[in-house]
C-alpha cells in the first residue's frame, strides 16, 4: 500500500506517443540496433494508454509476422481495437478483411473492465512489464499477492485500489487510470522499479518504501519498525526468497 509519493524521475513520465515513436525505431533499427521484441512491448504499453496507431502497429506486426508468429486473427483483433479509436489504416484494413473473426492477444491482454482481469491475464502483465522494466515477474506477482490478492477492484480504507493497490498520488505521478487493472499495474511496477534503483537493488527496503514511502525507510536506515510493514515485507519475501535484485538499467520511455 502507498502511504507516500515524492517526485517521479524524468524517465518514469509515460507517454503513449512517446513510447509508439521508440517502439518504431526498435521495430526498423533506425537510430538503434533493431529489436523487434522490444518494439513489441513498448508497442504494447502504448496501446495500454489507448493509443490507436500503436493498436494497428501490433496488428502490422502479427498480420506480417514480424517478431512474433503470423496470426491473421489476433492481428485483426488490433487492427479492431485501433478503427475504434479511429485509427484510418486499422479501418481499412477491417474493411478489407473483414471475413476474418478477430481474437484477443493473449502476450498483451487490454482490459479495462476489472471484473473481466483473469489470473492469466495478470501473469501475461507480469511477464511483459517485468521483461521491459527490469523488475523480475516473480517479484511483481508476489507483491500483488500481499497487496491485494489479485483482486482488480480491491480496495484500502486508505483508498488504495486495485492489484498493486496505486493511491491517487501514485497514479498521477505515473500519468497511469488506476481503476484501469492494466494501468494499475503499469503504475505499481514502475514505482517498484524506481525503488529498487533508488535502494540499489535491496529487495528488504524497496519492498519497505513500497508499503511506507521511501522517506520512512531513509529515516530508519532500513525497513521502519512498524508492525505493518515488517509483517508486509516478510509476507512478501516468504514468497519471493530473495533479498536481493538486478538493479533495473535506466529505460527509453
Amino acid at each position: 500500500m502507498l502511504f507516500s509519493i515524492h517526485c517521479a524521475a524524468a524517465e518514469e513520465f509515460l507517454s503513449a506517443a512517446k513510447l509508439r515513436k521508440t517502439a518504431l525505431h526498435y521495430e526498423h533499427g533506425s537510430n538503434t540496433r533493431q529489436d523487434l521484441a522490444k518494439a513489441y512491448r513498448l508497442y504494447c504499453l502504448a496501446a495500454a494508454l489507448k493509443d490507436g496507431r500503436a493498436m494497428y502497429q501490433l496488428g502490422w506486426l502479427y498480420f506480417n509476422g514480424r517478431g512474433v508468429e503470423r496470426d491473421r486473427a489476433i492481428a485483426m483483433g488490433w487492427f479492431h481495437r485501433a478503427a475504434k479509436k479511429g485509427d484510418r489504416y486499422g479501418l481499412k484494413m477491417v474493411r478489407k478483411f473483414n471475413k476474418v473473426s478477430p481474437r484477443q492477444d493473449p502476450r498483451c491482454p487490454l482490459i479495462h473492465d476489472p471484473k473481466k482481469m483473469k489470473r492469466r491475464h495478470i501473469a501475461a502483465w507480469a511477464r511483459l512489464l517485468g521483461n521491459e522494466l527490469g523488475v523480475d515477474p516473480k517479484l511483481v506477482m508476489a507483491v500483488i499477492k500481499t497487496e491485494s490478492n489479485f483482486d482488480p477492484s480491491a480496495q484500502s480504507p486508505k483508498l488504495a485500489y486495485g492489484l498493486m493497490q496505486l493511491m491517487p498520488a501514485t497514479a498521477k505521478r505515473f500519468s497511469v487510470d488506476r481503476l484501469s487493472p492494466v494501468e494499475n499495474m503499469i503504475g505499481g511496477v514502475l514505482y517498484l522499479r524506481w525503488l529498487l534503483r533508488h535502494f540499489q537493488g535491496n529487495v528488504r527496503w524497496a519492498l519497505a518504501a513500497y508499503n511506507a514511502g521511501e522517506h520512512a525507510v531513509r529515516k530508519h536506515h532500513g525497513i521502519p519498525p512498524y508492525r505493518e510493514t515488517r509483517h508486509y515485507v516478510r509476507k512478501i519475501l516468504a514468497e519471493y526468497q530473495h533479498n536481493t535484485h538486478p538493479i533495473p538499467q535506466r529505460s527509453s520511455l
